[in-house]
């Protein structure tokens, strides 16, 4: 498969914006993107496939059953026996069994039940199941687990689709985080540099001890080697991004190198609705396939119910040589066969045993679904508190680093004054990039945090 070098502007302009010689990606513009196009889509839409050729499978039992028979014996210039018969079976979801029949037999030998007019006889008629199989049998038991599956695999397509929005939001914000902790530490090498160079002039003119040039060039050090580590981390994230750009022929795609995710701080354009959320949990897509599952089960205890009956075949049908409804008799007066076929077994064992092992496996599954039901409810809860207090932390920690800010412009000043140390301005100094590394942290995982609480709720994209 040939890869492709994703330039997003030039296939899909609508999806950046273009400032300052970069691109731009926008997290709803990919959003999209991953939607319409990631394997994982496929794939989801893939299992609604599946859950059609299950449907059309079970309905394949009702399908009307053509059957032709020939049968002749000669022997010693004799016909012991020619027999030809053509005939159609009809299941209907009704638990009816509709037949036709043609047969034409003659020959010497000719067993005398088998004989009909030389011109045929055509038989019409209907099987059904009075005791066992009346209610359900088996093919119809069938359709409808295969119908049950059809709806089952629209959910699990959900449900697909809802763990890759949060995957793929979760892998943005990260790229985001990883953007601005490197520009957070390229502006710290900066500084280090220009203090660098600074105080190296400054003791070239006697005016600073050469201790202090020291001081300055291990930090420089310092947070060059933490700027290469926030490189790795910037250039990792953003391969494992890539992972997520697809194009519509299905070919992994790579971000330009000059391609840089949307701000951290920008204002949030939708905010989770608490008590909407509580309201929809019950609907979440693995609740609803457990329902499937015990709906399912529920269609086999019933057929293995049906078992319990004693089965009771009925069997009519007309005969004539003509398809002239003049020249059919009334029921049970002329011209028709008929047969009942009745059997049980005495003592049940079998059935009463396939009976409670199938009300076991309902009993099991629904202790699960209220089991799943609460852990759900309890997750959301969980991540509606986690957004709140991480609003409040980013809310928090913003004003500390204005304070850590306002402490570092202070002890610039002195320093330059000759009132303080160079120790004490890059104690400040770290302080506030530190301070800031950890506000881009809290701002990523408040991002996530809004996608967690939708997926506790059972939505996606």
């Amino acid at each position: 498969m040939k890869k492709a070098t994703l330039i997003l502007l030039l296939i899909f302009c609508s999806f950046f914006s273009k400032a300052q010689d970069t691109l731009r990606l926008g997290f709803e513009e990919y959003m999209e993107w991953v939607r319409l196009y990631h394997p994982v889509s496929a794939q989801a839409d893939l299992n609604l496939r599946l859950g059609q050729m299950e449907l059309r499978q079970a309905r394949g039992a009702f399908d009307p059953l053509i059957y032709g028979n020939l049968d002749r014996k000669e022997f010693k210039e004799t016909t012991y026996y020619n027999k030809r018969d053509l005939g159609m079976k009809i299941p209907t979801g009704m638990g009816v069994e509709l037949n036709g029949n043609f047969e034409q037999n003659a020959g010497t030998y000719l067993n005398p039940e088998g004989t009909v007019p030389s011109a045929g006889l055509l038989s019409a008629g209907a099987s059904v199941n009075l005791g066992q199989g009346l209610i359900l049998d088996e093919r119809r038991a069938a359709l409808r687990q295969a119908q049950i599956f059809q709806e089952s695999s629209e959910v699990e397509r959900i449900r697909l689709l809802n763990q890759l929005n949060l995957d793929a939001t979760d892998m943005y914000w990260r790229w985001a985080l990883a953007f601005e902790n490197l520009k957070v530490l390229q502006e710290g090498v900066e500084l280090a540099s220009s203090r660098f160079n600074y105080v190296k002039s400054s003791f070239e003119q006697g005016d600073l001890a050469a201790i202090d040039t020291v001081e300055a060039f291990s930090q420089l050090l310092n947070r060059q080697y933490r700027l290469q580590s926030a490189e790795n981390t910037f250039f990792a994230t953003t391969q494992e991004l890539n992972t997520f750009l697809w194009d519509e022929n299905g070919n992994p795609m790579f971000l330009a190198e000059e391609t840089l995710p949307q701000g951290l701080y920008d204002e949030f354009t939708s905010i989770p609705d608490f008590e909407e959320l509580r309201s929809i949990v019950g609907r979440h897509p693995e609740l609803l396939i457990t329902d499937f599952e015990l709906a399912s089960l529920d269609v086999d205890r019933r057929l293995k119910e049906q078992q319990l009956l004693p089965v009771v075949k009925v069997k009519y049908n007309f005969l004539t040589e003509s398809l002239s409804p003049l020249e059919m008799s009334p029921f049970f007066e002329n011209d028709y066969k008929w047969g009942v076929s009745v059997y049980t077994p005495l003592f049940l064992r079998k059935t009463r045993g396939a009976v409670g092992l199938a009300r076991a496996k309902i009993d099991f599954k629904q202790n699960s679904r209220d089991l799943k039901e609460l852990q759900l409810r309890t997750k959301l809860e969980s991540e509606l508190n986690n957004w709140t207090i991480l609003n409040q932390q980013v809310a928090t920690f913003s004003e500390n680093v204005k304070s850590l800010q306002a402490l570092l412009t202070g002890e610039t000043r002195r320093f330059q004054m000759g009132e303080s140390s160079l120790f004490l301005v890059n104690a400040r100094e770290v302080a506030v990039f530190d301070s800031r590394v950890t506000l881009n942290d809290l701002a990523s995982k408040l991002r996530i945090s809004y996608a967690k609480t939708r997926y506790a709720a059972g939505l996606g994209f």
